[in-house]
Order: C-alpha cells, then structure tokens, then sequence
C-alpha cells in the first residue's frame, strides 16, 4: 500500500509533464489526442494505439472466418458486424477516455507544484478558457530551447499574460470555484 501511495505522489518534472500531453516535432508542440502514459512509468500511447486499431480487425477475422460464416450467412454476419463495430467503436472512445483521465490525475499533483493556480484541465482545454492560447506560447517558448528552470519561468509569465488578458473569465472561474 505504501508503495502504491508513493508512485501517485512522485513529482515528476516539467518536461515529463509536457511530454505525456503534447507530441513536440519541429520545435512544434501539439496537444496529444491519446495521452502518452509511458513517461510516467505506464503504457506507451504506440501500445494503445495499436490495441485501438487490431479490435476491428480481430473483430472481422472473428465474423468473417471460413467457420462462422458458414454458421452465420452473409446477412447475419454483416448485421453482427455493424452491431460489434459500434461496440469497438464505444470501447475506443471509453479507453481514450480512461487513458486520458489517468495521465491527467497523475500528473496533476506534479502540475500544481509548477502552477499553483492554474488548472491543468483549462490549460489543455480547447474550449473558451483564459489559457486558449497555452500552445501558441508554448511553441514560441520552445522555440527559443529554454531549460527546464527557464521553460517553467516563462510559462509562468505567459499563465499570467493570459489571465491578464481574460480578466473576466478568470473572475468569474474565481466566483464559481467558491460557490462550490
């Protein structure tokens, strides 16, 4: 038990933070639509991925092997597959989901060390939020190949250039975070 205690409260650095949340090519950081859990020590995005692909295809080689549809017909095996597909196709969706889920709480204690009073969910939300542009600066800030001292710095500055900017959005998180 102790151990498991120990592993959700390990801090772990920005960059590994950055690197389970966005894909960075070309000094270009995007926002990751899997989350990568292998930088803080769980399963590679590459496995998953894989996973997500091979339901379909082991769903038809399932359906439409030589045995079951001789026992099915090509009118039930087609219907049995539409009808399991959606079924994959959920379970994509659910394990996307879930994935996404636990990088986000495990790393969200190591996040609050960095910035306090930034949400890590708004900062990597694509909806209305004071830190819609995080990416934007985050790129000019790789840009420049900061460490990791100076990287967290700057982030800092442009957290606080985005709350300046959406002053009113942040004032009215502010007065919702204390109805709660």
């Amino acid at each position: 038990m102790s151990q498991e205690n120990n592993s959700k409260e390990e801090i772990y650095s920005l960059e590994t933070i950055l690197s389970t949340i966005t894909k960075v090519k070309n000094n270009t950081a995007k926002k990751r639509l899997i989350f990568d859990q292998a930088p803080i020590g769980g399963i590679s995005v590459k496995w998953v991925i894989a996973f997500l692909i091979s339901l379909p295809i082991l769903l038809y080689a399932g359906i439409f092997n030589p045995t079951m549809f001789q026992m099915l017909g090509i009118a039930q095996a087609i219907i049995f597959f539409i009808v399991f597909l959606s079924m994959v196709m959920i379970l994509s969706v659910a394990v996307v989901f879930i994935n996404n889920n636990k990088v986000t709480r495990d790393v969200t204690i190591s996040w609050n060390r960095y910035f306090k009073d930034v949400d890590l969910k708004l900062a990597l939300s694509s909806g209305s939020t004071p830190y819609k542009d995080f990416f934007k600066h985050y790129n000019l800030a790789l840009k420049e190949n900061l460490t990791e001292k100076a990287l967290e710095k700057r982030l800092q500055e442009i957290f606080a250039t985005m709350e300046e900017e959406n002053q009113i959005l942040m004032e009215a998180i502010r007065r919702n975070q204390n109805r709660r």
